[in-house]
């Protein structure tokens, strides 16, 4: 495998790019979803980053139901990504950003760039072979193709992204996701001179690899606020394409090589100069900090666990425990604002209403990353000023790991003291 350049990352649970793994997750991430992030590639920014904003804040299952919503934001997203329906794949999507009312901005213009041209940087800085482009007379804010070198088909997107006015705004988006949520093979994160941001990943689309589609991903984040992500497979397509290939073509050092490729620079430049570029309009959600988050999870845990590991970002965090009969997966999301953005969510059966006005749904269902006999246990509330607490367990110590109990850690009473603790309250948000 090649080698790529800057500080690896791996093993332990670290505390970030916060965060970001969603920004957890980031994407994360989830955050973002794979079928979300083509979306986003073939039929324009604003309607995928609007859906990215309801998902990231009507997400159901709390901070580990998400836990491959992406690297970097996403997860990267933040353990959780954006999600209002669990993903399954490690690559993170385009910035995240959230109307601070709960609510969602509606943009009326998106400016697109002509494909034909970011295509032809596409193709000036990667090795020479065969090029498919999709939509090429077409506009956008992104190229996909397939591009085989004679030793198969792979399935390659870049996409030009506005993060935010500054280099601080996207951060999340280039920091290497915790490998209890999003499993990689390497992933390094570094400070280029001059500014700039750089996250070389390699890892896949499925967390649980039931489908080996490899998934490398370089993304560059200017010192200005514009995010450059490139990503490319092992097969033709993202999901749905047989394996082509044991790795995708390009190398760690190639990918950072397209990304950081002065081509760019022009195209986003005229992103910079359209006074009606949605993302600015778009004023962040209050986050909670993430070291109070993860020590508030922690000193709210029963008696008799000893926390394994721990991580998270932002208004997420999450702790491996074990009571001496296995491991379990426990997290939280805390969303001081979801405001009316998720309020469906508590509607129909098992919803009950506290007498101060709360809303409760607890859930059991099986787990969604593709371990062996995992189940999932979710409680999540929202207070009448909403204030949000999702808390999930997991019978295993990671979703895409077999179980290794038969049950959570935590009862599902255990996990609404949690959620409904006055104690979330109190952490400090920015």
């Amino acid at each position: 495998m090649p080698q790529n350049e800057g500080t690896p990352h791996g093993g332990a649970p670290h505390e970030p790019f916060e965060e970001q793994l969603g920004a957890i997750l980031r994407s994360t991430g989830d955050g973002f979803s794979t079928d979300d992030r083509r979306e986003l590639v073939a039929g324009g920014l604003q309607r995928g980053r609007r859906r990215l904003v309801r998902r990231r804040l009507a997400v159901g299952g709390g901070v580990l139901a998400l836990a491959a919503i992406g690297v970097g934001g996403v997860y990267g997203g933040s353990l959780l990504g954006p999600a209002g329906k669990p993903t399954t794949t490690s690559v993170a999507a385009p910035p995240q950003t959230g109307a601070s009312n709960g609510g969602e901005s509606k943009p009326t213009f998106v400016p697109t760039l002509p494909v034909k041209d970011l295509a032809a940087v596409l193709k000036a800085n990667t090795p020479a072979g065969q090029w498919r482009i999709d939509n090429l007379g077409g506009t956008g804010h992104s190229v996909a193709g397939v591009y085989d070198d004679g030793k198969g088909e792979a399935g390659v997107t870049v996409g030009l992204y506005r993060a935010g006015t500054t280099g601080e705004a996207g951060k999340d988006q280039v920091t290497c996701p915790d490998k209890v949520v999003v499993p990689y093979d390497r992933c390094t994160s570094t400070k280029l001179p001059g500014g700039d941001r750089l996250m070389v990943f390699q890892g896949y689309v499925y967390p649980d690899k039931h489908v080996e589609t490899k998934n490398w991903r370089a993304v560059l984040l200017t010192k200005d606020g514009f995010l450059i992500d490139a990503s490319e497979y092992n097969a033709a397509a993202e999901k749905g394409a047989s394996i082509t290939r044991e790795n995708p073509p390009f190398s760690g050092s190639q990918l950072k090589n397209l990304v950081t490729a002065e081509g760019w620079r022009p195209l986003l430049k005229k992103l910079g100069q359209d006074a009606e570029q949605p993302f600015d309009r778009l004023a962040p959600a209050p986050t909670p900090n993430s070291a109070a988050v993860q020590a508030t999870l922690r000193s709210l845990l029963p008696q008799g666990l000893t926390v394994v590991s721990r991580g998270g970002q932002g208004g997420h965090g999450y702790v491996v425990v074990d009571d001496g009969k296995g491991k379990s997966l426990v997290g939280v999301d805390v969303q001081p604002s979801a405001g009316k953005a998720v309020a469906d969510l508590f509607t129909g059966e098992g919803v009950t209403t506290l007498p101060d006005g709360t809303q409760v749904k607890a859930v059991r269902k099986p787990g969604e990353k593709g371990g062996a006999g995992v189940v999932w246990w979710n409680v999540d509330t929202l207070s009448p000023q909403g204030f949000r607490v999702v808390v999930s367990a997991f019978n295993a110590g990671a979703q895409y790991e077999s179980a290794t109990r038969p049950e959570p850690a935590l009862t599902m009473e255990q996990l609404k003291a949690l959620a409904l603790s006055p104690t979330w309250r109190t952490v400090p948000v920015k």
